[in-house]
C-alpha cells in the first residue's frame, strides 16, 4: 500500500523519504507503481542529461565537474550512476560517491548509485523510474551516467532529454566513429582527455563523420599532412537551412582541470533551448511515455503468465517430451500461449 506520509515527506524535500521512495522503487517493492502514479503529474520539471561512453572515458570526473558548475547557477543536482553487476557474484562496487567526493556532502546534491543486475544498453532496469522520483522531488538537473559499455548502450538516449558521448583519444581510429550505434543517437560529443596525444585528431574525424552522416562534407577540409588549413572548424549547432535539424557539436574537453567544462554547459543549454524551440522535447517526451506504458503492461503481462498463470508448470510437465523429440519447444511454447490465451477468455 502507498504510503502517504512517504509522498508528502518526499514532495517537501526530505532526503530520507527520498532514500526511502527511491530504493521502493528500485527493488519492486509493494506499492512502488502507486507511488510512481502518485508522482506522475509532477513530472516534467527537471532536465534529465545522460552521458555515456566507454569505460574510462573519465565520464565521473567530468559529471562531477558539470555539478559543481550548475551548484554555481543554484540548481539542485542528482546524479544517478549506473555500475555494472558481476555475472559470476551477483555484486556490484558502487563507488561513485567517492569519486565525485567534493559534491557528495552538498546539500543540494544527491547522488544515487545503481546496479544493472544483469540489465543490458548501460542502464539498469529501474533507472527511468528512480529518475521520476528525483523529477518529483524537485530536482532540476538530472544526470545519469551509464555503465560504459560500448556502441550498443542506447537505453540512455531513450530516456534523456539530452545525450552526451564521451570519448578519449583512445577510443578508436575513424572507422569506429563511423560506427552504428550510439554515436548516431546523441546530440552532442565530447572528446575529453585532451591532454593527451591524438585528441585533436579524434575530434576531426568525429566532425567529418557527423558531416558525412547529414550529406554534408567538413569545411575547412585537413591538408594532406594532416593540420587544419584555417583553424578548427565552426559548425553551427543548429543547421542554417533547417533549424528543425539539430547538427551535435564536438566538444574538447580535460575535465580533471576543468577545462572545457563552460563549452559542455553551453551546449547542454543551446541543446535545451533548441529541444523547446522545434517541438522535439515534447515529441521526445511523449515517445517516453508511450514506452514506458509498454514498458508497465510487459511487467504485468510477464507477473501473471509466470506467477498467476502457472506458465511454468506446464512447462516442467511437457518437458520430458521435448528432452526426446517429440515436441519443440516452439510447439510446447505455441499450446501454452494457446492455453493462455483461452484462460483469458471472458
Amino acid at each position: 500500500m502507498l504510503d502517504d506520509a512517504l509522498t508528502a515527506a518526499l514532495l517537501a524535500g526530505k532526503v530520507a523519504a527520498l532514500a526511502r521512495a527511491v530504493s521502493i522503487v528500485e527493488n519492486g517493492r509493494s506499492g512502488y507503481e502507486e507511488l510512481l502514479a502518485t508522482l506522475h503529474p509532477r513530472l516534467g520539471r527537471a532536465r534529465r542529461i545522460g552521458l555515456t561512453g566507454p569505460p574510462g572515458a573519465g565520464k565521473s570526473t567530468l559529471t562531477e565537474r558539470l555539478v559543481t558548475a550548475y551548484r554555481v547557477q543554484g540548481l539542485r543536482v542528482a546524479v544517478v550512476a549506473v555500475d555494472p553487476t558481476s555475472p559470476f557474484t551477483g555484486g556490484a562496487l558502487l563507488g561513485d560517491r567517492i569519486r565525485m567526493e567534493s559534491v557528495a556532502l552538498d546539500p543540494g546534491v544527491y547522488i544515487r548509485s545503481m546496479a544493472t543486475r544483469g540489465s543490458l544498453g548501460g542502464l539498469a532496469t529501474a533507472t527511468r523510474e528512480v529518475c521520476d522520483v528525483l523529477d518529483a522531488a524537485g530536482f532540476e538537473r538530472i544526470i545519469v551516467e551509464t555503465v560504459g559499455v560500448g556502441q550498443s548502450e542506447l537505453d540512455v538516449t531513450r530516456m534523456a532529454d539530452t545525450t552526451a558521448l564521451i570519448l578519449v583519444p583512445e577510443s578508436g581510429d575513424g572507422i569506429q566513429t563511423l560506427k552504428s550505434g550510439i554515436i548516431e543517437a546523441a546530440d552532442l560529443f565530447v572528446v575529453n582527455k585532451a591532454d593527451r596525444p591524438g585528441a585533436d585528431k579524434l575530434r576531426r574525424e568525429l566532425e567529418m563523420s557527423l558531416d558525412l552522416r547529414s550529406g554534408r562534407m567538413s569545411r575547412p577540409v585537413p591538408a594532406h599532412h594532416g593540420a587544419l588549413r584555417s583553424g578548427p572548424p565552426k559548425r553551427p549547432a543548429v543547421d542554417v537551412a533547417d533549424p528543425t535539424v539539430w547538427r551535435p557539436p564536438v566538444l574538447v574537453t580535460t575535465a580533471s582541470k576543468g577545462d572545457g567544462i563552460e563549452a559542455v554547459i553551453d551546449a547542454l543549454e543551446a541543446h535545451w533551448l533548441w529541444l523547446v524551440a522545434s517541438g522535439a522535447l515534447e515529441q521526445r517526451r511523449r515517445t517516453r511515455l508511450a514506452e514506458r506504458t509498454r514498458e508497465v503492461v510487459e511487467r504485468a503481462m510477464r507477473r501473471w503468465v509466470w506467477q498467476e498463470a502457472h506458465a511454468d508448470e506446464m512447462i516442467t510437465a511437457r518437458l520430458d517430451d521435448v528432452s526426446v523429440g517429440r515436441t519443440s519447444p516452439y510447439e510446447l511454447a505455441a499450446d501454452i500461449v494457446a492455453a493462455l490465451k483461452e484462460g483469458a477468455r471472458v
